[in-house]
């Protein structure tokens, strides 16, 4: 099946899986995996920051950081639509009591600054004290642009927050602009960086910080359920997918932008947008169910809806691409005749 629901439905290839065999490992709990420590470093150096934890999800690694960042009765800042205030099952409020504050994302995916300084809550008693803005790159598949990301943490530290970024597809970022990740996460206390989105892992988040935060976050993560064992075998993978898988995301945005090409010369697809590996588009509502049907008959697998994502990922070749135009081409010209 060609999948384009998302670029999370990769599967290991089999030289990940034979790093992953071959990983020696030992007790993460106890501090002693060594492809688990190798790992942490050597993203951590990448990405200029002291430390870096392994974890098993980008939503625990995100949790965390809100975990450390604030405290019961505290607030952080975030945008309606970011993975962590609406796609993270509500964990912050249920397990660490802390209040989100969504703002309204512009066109661009960013948060418009005036209105995250009018929505920071000071020593006022009636008010949950904001603690954190976070922020997320890319967005959508949208690249937020580094001089609005200097600017945002910038306000942030005048008005003494913490910044945290969800770097889950950071990576594509990062190949898109030809920025360095390290400049990418500048400025921000502490990052989430994904491994089984883009880059192909199977499992594995890495949560970046300070020595101090991550010590926190350690604590953290055992409290969430989170202390692993020999978990080098998951570190392996997203350890050769760092090595091997960075680069050719480029060919996960030339393939998304060929996908747009070809679905908007289809004249009932309007093409709402394509960023990185994602491509939005309207479908007509009353051939959504139909559509996609059709489209699993025909070998592909999307969620079909008014408003669709597609994403391409390491498991999406160019033929793959041109077989989904083909396909819908196909649909709608039954649909005509």
């Amino acid at each position: 099946m060609i999948d384009l629901r998302s670029d999370t439905v990769t599967r290991p290839t089999p030289a990940m899986r034979e790093a992953m065999a071959g990983a020696p490992v030992g007790d993460d709990v106890w501090g002693d995996d060594p492809t688990v420590a190798a790992f942490e470093a050597a993203v951590a150096e990448m990405a200029g920051k002291p430390a870096a934890l392994f974890l098993p999800s980008g939503t625990q690694s995100n949790l965390a950081a809100l975990m450390v960042h604030c405290g019961r009765g505290d607030e952080y800042i975030a945008g309606q639509r970011a993975h962590i205030y609406r796609d993270e099952g509500g964990g912050a409020a249920a397990l660490g009591g802390i209040q989100p504050q969504p703002i309204e994302h512009d066109a661009d995916g960013s948060l418009a600054l005036d209105k995250v300084e009018a929505a920071i809550k000071g020593a006022d008693i009636h008010h949950a004290r904001t603690r954190l803005l976070a922020l997320e790159n890319t967005f959508g598949g949208k690249v937020i642009s580094e001089d609005y990301l200097g600017r945002a943490t910038s306000l942030a530290r005048g008005h003494g927050l913490a910044t945290h970024l969800d770097g889950a597809r950071l990576f594509n970022a990062s190949v898109a602009t030809g920025r360095s990740l390290a400049a990418l996460c500048s400025g921000f206390d502490s990052v989430s960086l994904c491994f089984s989105k883009g880059l192909g892992a199977p499992v594995g988040s890495l949560l970046l910080g300070d020595e101090a935060f991550i010590a926190r976050a350690r604590r953290w993560r055992k409290t969430l359920g989170g202390g692993m064992r020999q978990v080098g075998i998951l570190a392996a993978a997203c350890h050769h997918a760092l090595e091997h898988h960075v680069e050719r995301l480029a060919d996960d945005h030339r393939h998304a932008a060929l996908l747009a090409e070809g679905l908007g010369e289809i004249e009932e697809i309007a093409v709402r947008g394509c960023d990185t590996n994602m491509v939005f588009v309207a479908l007509p509502e009353a051939h959504c169910r139909a559509l996609g049907e059709f489209l699993e008959a025909q070998g592909v697998l999307l969620a079909a809806s008014p408003v669709t994502r597609l994403v391409t990922h390491l498991d999406v070749s160019e033929e793959d691409v041109r077989h989904v135009v083909a396909a819908c081409r196909a649909y709608f010209a039954r649909c005509t005749a």
